[in-house]
């Protein structure tokens, strides 16, 4: 289409999941209840793990950061579909849009690389235990996690300024229920190669090479297990190891599928529920994932529900 025909689009309308009207109700109430979980739980996981001392090991520190991460992406996405439904407005302006759409590329860019530190972090612990206080100084974690943040922020700024500076067509409808960078590049009316290459080669670098990373680290973490003769030993290592391998096949699986499924397969109704369950069930999952199968944060979260019941005890009796 010719540059020519294009429009000035100041404003967004979402469609959201306005074609299922009968279901429309109970995926709001789904979303909220997914928000809200996702804001307790990882709320809970990052005051346990600021407030026991015997948490602050680098695998709480970046287990911290992937909460931070959790809280800021399902906001950035579900808070606004809730507020619209709230409201009944289902419009958004381009500049909210622009800001939506960096924040959910920036904390998901973010996630796939920190997965990834995670994963060399047990690498370490598990092959290397008696280097591992050096070589994952606490110097080394805030530089690793603050790389991570840099990365996914920079990616993020690259995608987004790409995709809108294109020229937009049409009445400036989306169809989805966030600013999703591939439902808004639909409404280009140029040609857009340049910037699915520039999307693929981003997705290839967030998505493939930190899995591939994720699943060597593994590979040496489970050839080390194996050599444990203690089931104690075993024990100790293999729950942390399977609560991150949930996660990475949670976040990974519904991160492949949208980003990385071939054109054919190419459905924006589909995309839609997995962009949910990429936005909502995956962040609610991953605290009660660790907390479940991690029993220093249950101990450490039992001693934290047992120190606050003491505390307001005290003030209700000195009352």
């Amino acid at each position: 289409m010719d540059k020519t025909n294009a429009t000035v689009i100041s404003n967004f309308i979402f469609l959201g999941f306005t074609h299922y009207p009968k279901v429309e109700i109970t995926i709001f109430v789904l979303c909220l209840l997914m928000y809200l979980i996702t804001l307790l739980g990882n709320s809970i996981l990052i005051s346990v793990s600021v407030l026991d001392s015997h948490l602050h090991t680098p695998m709480y520190f970046f287990l911290s950061n992937l909460s931070c991460l959790d809280i800021w992406y399902t906001s950035s996405a579900l808070t606004p579909m809730l507020a619209n439904f709230i409201s009944g407005k289902n419009t958004i302006s381009f500049s909210e849009c622009a800001v939506q759409m960096y924040f959910s590329l920036a904390m998901g860019s973010t996630e796939c690389v920190l997965l990834s530190v995670m994963a060399y972090d047990r690498y370490v612990a598990i092959c290397n235990p008696l280097r591992y206080p050096i070589i994952m100084n606490k110097k080394i974690c805030v530089w690793i996690a603050a790389g991570s943040w840099v990365t996914g922020s920079f990616t993020a700024l690259l995608e987004t300024l790409s995709v809108l500076q294109l020229s937009l067509c049409g009445s400036g409808v989306i169809n989805h229920f966030t600013c999703e960078i591939l439902a808004v590049l639909k409404l280009a009316c140029v040609d857009t190669s340049k910037v699915q290459l520039i999307i693929l080669v981003i997705s290839v670098l967030l998505l493939p090479m930190p899995m591939l990373l994720i699943c060597i680290s593994y590979a040496f973490i489970l050839s080390s297990i194996l050599r444990i003769s203690s089931l104690d030993g075993r024990s100790k290592a293999f729950p942390t190891c399977a609560a991150h391998l949930s996660v990475v096949v949670l976040f990974y699986g519904t991160a492949f599928s949208m980003y990385l499924k071939p054109s054919t397969m190419d459905s924006q109704e589909i995309d839609k529920f997995i962009a949910l369950a990429y936005a909502g069930l995956t962040p609610m999952l991953n605290p009660i994932i660790y907390s479940l199968r991690n029993r220093e944060v249950k101990v450490a979260l039992k001693k934290l529900l047992v120190r606050n019941s003491l505390c307001a005890l005290s003030v209700s009796s000195s009352t």
